[in-house]
C-alpha cells in the first residue's frame, strides 16, 4: 500500500476552496428558513464568515508561497515550491527534501517539526 503525498501549499489552497464552497452552501441552506428571519440571518452570517475565512487563508498562503524555496523536482524536472525540510512536488507529488541527512530515508512530514 503506497501513501499519497501532497504539497503543503496545495493542501492549504484546497482547504480555502472548500471554505468558499462550504460558505456558499451554508448561505444557500439559509434560504430554506425564510419563515424564520433569525435562523436565515444566522446561516447567512455563518456562510459569510466562512468566505471571509477563506480570503484570510488565501492571503496567508500567498504570503507563505512568496517566501517558499524554489527547487527543481528530480522526477518531473519542473520548478516547484517547498515549505519546510520535507515536502512533495506540486506537480508529480514526488517526496522532496532540503536536508542532506534525510535523503534516502522514508518520507515523513514529522521531519518538519522541531523536536524539543
Amino acid at each position: 500500500m503506497s501513501l499519497k503525498y501532497s504539497n503543503k501549499i496545495n493542501k492549504i489552497r484546497t482547504f480555502a476552496l472548500v471554505l468558499i464552497f462550504g460558505g456558499i452552501i451554508i448561505m444557500y441552506l439559509g434560504l430554506f428558513f425564510q419563515t424564520s428571519p433569525i435562523l436565515m440571518s444566522l446561516f447567512m452570517l455563518l456562510g459569510f464568515l466562512a468566505i471571509i475565512g477563506s480570503t484570510v487563508v488565501y492571503f496567508w498562503i500567498g504570503m507563505l508561497s512568496s517566501r517558499a524555496v524554489h527547487v527543481v523536482c528530480p522526477n518531473c524536472e519542473k520548478q516547484t515550491k517547498m515549505l519546510g525540510k520535507v515536502d512533495a512536488c506540486m506537480f508529480c507529488n514526488e517526496p522532496l527534501t532540503l536536508d542532506k541527512s534525510l535523503e534516502g530515508k522514508e518520507f515523513d512530514e514529522s521531519y518538519n517539526h522541531n523536536k524539543s
